[in-house]
């Protein structure tokens, strides 16, 4: 996960939680970002609202957990829910019309949940903490999501992985990604990770070998096309945490998972 613009005034990803918030200048659900021209929301009472979102505790091995029984986990409950009746229904009409149906996973805070980290580095990000963090592959998974990536597999639908996460992160996705059950399709035809030095042709309009200009949104857009275009599926649904994971087309329907911790443009 590459966050150049995380935000360090965490009052422009309080939409995200999903909550209502009050103040001049909060983000309301709808938005993006928050408003600027007036006093944000107070950074002290949105870390609070962060940890009561996620029912946050410290787990005996003094790693940072959210609770089951957490309004985050309620949020991605219902997401799950809606999003396997509609993939039920979706994958059946695909295949009558004779597309192959597919899904897209982001991994970041869609599979693998990162509370842990953003908590003891103050919601900040720094590449090389970040990216011992993700070698350790020891982060629990976002509830209910890789039930949802094998209910996928179990209707037939092809599952495939669009991530920020570097080329050098791959062993260490797919080892997290089987410790907690997203145990489908990990092989590097079915997972995209970015690889700046190396990057496929079909992202040659903002990407050449050791020249990456791509945005998220032309990263990951980029790819679901080359999924659908080259590959030949339709993908039926996208999901992830972050907007600019869902921008940019190529997906017939898309799920957005709650993430207040940080903002990816």
């Amino acid at each position: 996960m590459h966050k150049p613009l995380r935000l360090a005034a965490l009052a422009a990803t309080c939409a995200l939680a999903g909550a209502a918030l009050y103040g001049a200048g909060a983000a309301t659900a709808d938005q993006k970002t928050a408003n600027s021209t007036h006093e944000p929301y107070n950074i002290g009472l949105l870390t609070k609202d962060i940890d009561t979102y996620y029912g946050t505790t410290l787990d005996a091995d003094g790693v940072y957990q959210a609770s089951p029984d957490s309004p985050y986990a309620h949020d991605l409950a219902a997401i799950d829910a809606a999003a396997e009746r509609y993939l039920d229904r979706a994958a059946r009409k695909a295949r009558h019309k004779g597309e192959k149906p597919a899904v897209v996973f982001d991994i970041d805070d869609t599979l693998l949940l990162s509370l842990d980290y953003e908590k003891k580095n103050n919601y900040s990000y720094n590449s090389a903490t970040w990216a011992a963090y993700v070698n350790k592959a020891d982060r629990p998974a976002v509830f209910g999501s890789p039930e949802l990536v094998r209910y996928a597999e179990k209707k037939g639908v092809e599952v495939f992985y669009n991530s920020g996460l570097s080329e050098a992160q791959r062993a260490a996705a797919v080892e997290n990604l089987k410790k907690v059950g997203a145990d489908v399709n990990l092989d590097p035809a079915h997972m995209f990770l970015k690889d700046k030095d190396h990057p496929p042709s079909y992202l040659s309009g903002c990407a050449t070998p050791g020249t990456w200009t791509c945005t998220t949104v032309q990263y990951k857009s980029g790819t679901r096309k080359h999924i659908e275009d080259d590959l030949g599926y339709e993908i039926i649904a996208n999901f992830g945490d972050q907007y600019s994971d869902l921008d940019g087309g190529y997906a017939d329907r898309t799920y957005k998972l709650p993430n207040p911790t940080y903002f990816v443009s």
